[in-house]
């Protein structure tokens, strides 16, 4: 909890949260005696023109989530999108991130990333959803329940990324926090043999790109010239987006000046 958390937990007229006795706690730790009401998805569509009343009215609402960050895999989102439909002001006011959290610690490459939230247990919305996170040219971060984290790392398994790199973070910021690193397979085969407790994030690496032949990068240059880009903007996208090296993509973008 950050001194500016507290100052607005502690100014506002409201405080809503998904579990009200589990932030009761967290309010009654900081000495904060802002009245406290539930918000979660089973009352939000009720809820949200009260409030949304009570924000035109002149009244600052803070909304907190359980754990992490509000509106990530947690309600919010409703509330935001017609609390600026209202011309209200929105202020988020920086705090845990579980994702964010597990990406700094993952190893992996965080030039690109992909949340997924939960997954859906089955269904094609679920074949769906792991095919593209085997095909991702990004790094992948979701949530799992800890008693399908091997299911679903078995799943990946199948799908065609056992030989990815992958991390899974467990009970972030708290006492037993552990990152576990490895591929899918050894991962999916780890946990297997027991599930993990607490709360999981849990990371793909990025599918490996098809290598591109230098011919594939000097046609490439050339198309770019040719349309009138600078040598600098045709070195940029044979690096981002074809993977070149930044030493042969600087050669061959100059040499298509010729």
């Amino acid at each position: 909890m950050s001194h500016r958390a507290v100052e607005v937990l502690s100014s506002a007229a409201l405080v809503i949260a998904e579990d009200t006795r589990h932030s009761r706690r967290l309010l009654d730790h900081y000495g904060i005696a802002t009245p406290l009401s539930s918000y979660h998805e089973h009352n939000e569509a009720k809820e949200t023109p009260r409030l949304i009343s009570r924000l035109r009215s002149g009244d600052s609402i803070a909304l907190i989530s359980d754990a992490g960050t509000p509106l990530i895999s947690d309600p919010g989102s409703r509330l935001v999108a017609a609390a600026l439909a209202a011309n209200v002001r929105v202020v988020p006011i920086p705090g845990p991130s579980a994702v964010m959290a597990a990406l700094v610690g993952s190893g992996l490459g965080l030039d690109r990333f992909t949340f997924f939230g939960f997954l859906p247990r089955k269904g094609r919305e679920r074949a769906e959803i792991i095919a593209e996170i085997v095909d991702s040219s990004a790094t992948v971060v979701l949530f799992e329940a800890a008693n399908r984290v091997a299911a679903t790392l078995g799943t990946l398994v199948e799908a065609g990324a056992g030989e990815r790199q992958a991390v899974v973070a467990r009970e972030l910021t708290k006492q037993f926090e552990e990152f576990r690193r490895g591929t899918v397979a050894e991962l999916a085969d780890a946990y297997s043999k027991a599930d993990p407790k607490g709360e999981i994030v849990l990371m793909i690496a990025r599918a490996d790109e098809r290598p591109v032949s230098a011919r594939e990068l000097e046609v490439a240059a050339k198309n770019l010239r040719a349309s009138g880009k600078s040598p600098r903007e045709v070195m940029d996208h044979l690096v981002s987006t074809l993977g070149a090296s930044r030493n042969a993509a600087y050669r061959i973008a100059h040499n298509s000046e010729s």
